[in-house]
């Protein structure tokens, strides 16, 4: 995996300069710090190698931004130079060094250690690589899940919402967190809740009445309620019909933000139904070639049981990221992926950045090589299904606030449920238990990640930002609700 010619390398480390140059016998360092750049230059060139750098390839020039959080006075935070010639498929190097803080106590560490410690960064990156969007542990405030429930509901009555609206409200936030869907949780929805209360942007006591049905099938007017409440019983509308059917469907307008798909699709579950949930994003993605935004997030649930495996729960935006985790993004200041956002003009950002300040959200895929065409179709269906076909518009043509879909498929009209967990848990097991590509620890499935996470967090809280926790310092003062989360 060595370079294939002795290309001299470049590489600044704090004020002195250092040359690596590949040998046949390893690395060369040459430094007057030699304890330092000897181990900050391996530590580079094994993830080079590890990138498989015999293989050629242009690539863009990038940056290694420096540790933030590692001081030190046994080695200084390293900067990448900018010029490299053979090279493979470019790779976001910050976010290796960046994460190294998720590895283990750096600071700590042997040099032993250190010097193995980016391989296992880099594997690591692409195992977890949301896992930016969790709130750091060594400064993680962690609340037990009935205590932020009960501050929840409290917040909700508060707006007005009558008691059941309010406790099933409460529930779809606190699901989103406690499985570890933070970009829908508390921390990242419930202040723009409160707010758009507060602006008369949701109405806390809508009366939703059916507008149009057949006996499987319904639209049904939202009265601009919030859709953490009417989403749920839309869902039990569908199943209700599903009972009787084999299958229903209602398609809700005007409407509200109504939380995590994965929610509304797993209620489902408890009635051994295959359940689907879907709705309107804000419209903020340009179709493929495109420079405007004309598409909106448009999330898709899916959920389906099974006898002992974890469900199979899946919930992700046609978008290439939910547009929350931008937001959650900015607030803990970490970069965003490539292919997650276009410039104003419509250009791709194909690598790593800080968020744009001005930018458009792209398609799954982010661009027609790489496959966003689909995601950007499965967005448009979500627009017809929810929006036009409910007569809400779609797009920036929107007449009526968020539209939503749900549908729900009654098992026994289509096979014999006993035999459809069996074969789910198979094929769960299959997937879960097969073989890892190099460099992975293990592959799952959509519902599993949650699950453990879930687990993880009803035993110990879930962690919030203590930003997160200042700002209910500061709500539950103002509405005068009792102080439970710390």
């Amino acid at each position: 995996g060595d370079p294939p010619d002795r290309t001299l390398w470049t590489i600044s480390i704090s004020t002195p300069a250092v040359q690596v140059r590949s040998a046949n016998n390893g690395v060369c360092v040459f430094d007057q710090y030699p304890t330092r750049s000897d181990l900050r230059c391996r530590q580079f060139f094994d993830l080079i190698r590890h990138s498989r750098c015999s293989e050629y390839g242009d690539f863009s020039i990038w940056h290694v931004e420096p540790l933030p959080d590692i001081r030190g006075d046994d080695f200084y935070a390293p900067h990448v130079a900018r010029e490299y010639k053979p090279f493979p498929t470019p790779m976001v190097v910050a976010d290796v060094y960046n994460r190294l803080d998720l590895i283990g106590a750096w600071r700590n560490t042997t040099v032993a250690d250190r010097q193995t410690s980016i391989a296992d960064a880099f594997s690591e990156r692409h195992i977890r690589l949301l896992e930016r969007f969790h709130v750091p542990h060594d400064i993680a405030v962690h609340v037990e899940v009935d205590d932020m429930r009960a501050t929840v509901e409290d917040i909700f009555r508060k707006m007005g919402m009558p008691e059941d609206d309010a406790v099933q409200s409460a529930d779809v936030l606190v699901y989103a967190d406690v499985r570890g869907i933070e970009s829908h949780g508390v921390s990242n929805m419930l202040r723009s809740y409160v707010a758009s209360f507060g602006a008369g942007g949701i109405n806390p006591t809508p009366e939703p009445k059916i507008i149009r049905e057949l006996p499987a099938a319904a639209t049904l007017d939202c009265d601009g309620g919030h859709g953490l409440a009417i989403g749920p019983m839309a869902m039990r509308m569908a199943m209700d019909r599903a009972e009787v059917y084999g299958i229903g469907t209602i398609t809700a307008v005007n409407g509200r933000h109504f939380g995590a798909c994965a929610y509304h699709a797993a209620m489902a579950l408890e009635r051994d139904m295959i359940g689907v949930a879907m709705t309107t994003g804000g419209v903020n993605v340009a179709p493929v070639h495109g420079a405007e935004r004309l598409v909106g997030l448009n999330p898709l649930g899916i959920a389906a049981p099974t006898r002992h495996e974890p469900p199979f729960i899946f919930d992700a935006s046609m978008s290439s990221v939910a547009g929350n985790k931008i937001v959650l993004a900015k607030r803990i200041g970490v970069p965003i992926m490539p292919g997650w956002v276009a410039t104003s003009d419509g250009t791709p950002v194909m690598e790593e950045a800080e968020v744009p300040d001005d930018f458009i959200m792209l398609p799954a895929g982010a661009t027609r090589e790489l496959g966003a065409h689909k995601g950007y179709s499965m967005a448009v269906m979500i627009e017809i299904l929810a929006g036009i076909m409910g007569g809400n518009g779609g797009g920036p043509n929107r007449r009526r606030g968020a539209s939503h879909h749900f549908i729900a498929y009654n098992l026994e009209a289509f096979t014999d449920i006993e035999d459809f967990k069996t074969d789910m848990d198979e094929y769960m097991r299959a997937l879960s238990n097969s073989k890892p590509a190099p460099g992975q620890d293990r592959v799952v499935y959509a519902g599993l990640p949650e699950h453990e996470e879930e687990i993880e967090r009803r035993e110990h809280g879930i962690p919030y930002h203590p930003e997160v926790i200042d700002w209910f310092r500061g709500i539950t003062a103002e509405l005068e609700i009792p102080w439970r989360l710390t």
